[in-house]
């Protein structure tokens, strides 16, 4: 009787072991996925000052726009690491490149220069690798909630330390369907 006993302890303690492991195992995913979105957004910042100086020697008069991406290129920079605030603070910046974007295929000497249009597609193809690294982590963070959320890792998830994780989301504005006026 006592080796049943013994038996179903040390299969409980694998068990047990067994859903840490997976648990660890969905968290470094979490931690891998926002270090890839991590690369592609300092991709995109590394990108911003040279559209910027570009775009500047063609558009004097809108020192505005220029003034608003770099102050939203500095606080995405020092949002730090927690998501919801980083997601917020990229968001505008995205939203103020695109506002360039915009004016830029108003000055058609800006559209045809060749500089202008290399970075216009190294930017497309970034925003395209932070959509990409977005759904990877979100997807990252699907798998280690459902982990955390359902039986048996639940069990041990909470006194472990292992809570809930946030998903990269784009903020409310950001989600919102622009209005086009003809």
């Amino acid at each position: 009787m006592a080796w049943w006993i013994l038996g179903l302890v040390v299969l409980l303690l694998v068990l047990a072991g067994l859903l840490y492991n997976g648990l660890v195992t969905a968290r470094n995913r979490i931690r891998n996925a926002w270090s890839q979105i991590e690369v592609q957004l300092l991709r995109r910042s590394d990108l911003i000052p040279d559209l910027v100086e570009t775009a500047r020697g063609y558009m004097q008069h809108e020192s505005g726009i220029f003034d608003r991406i770099l102050e939203a290129r500095r606080q995405a920079t020092a949002a730090g690491a927690a998501i919801p605030a980083r997601a917020a603070a990229e968001a505008t910046l995205g939203r103020q490149v695109q506002g360039l974007m915009a004016l830029a295929e108003a000055v058609p000497a800006l559209r045809a220069s060749e500089p202008m249009q290399r970075l216009q597609e190294e930017l497309a193809t970034t925003e395209n690798r932070i959509a990409f690294a977005r759904q990877f982590f979100n997807d990252a963070v699907l798998a280690y909630n459902n982990r955390t959320q359902t039986l048996p890792g639940s069990l041990l998830a909470g006194p472990l330390g292992f809570g809930p994780e946030a998903y990269f989301e784009a903020p409310a504005e950001a989600k919102a369907k622009p209005v086009v006026r003809f």
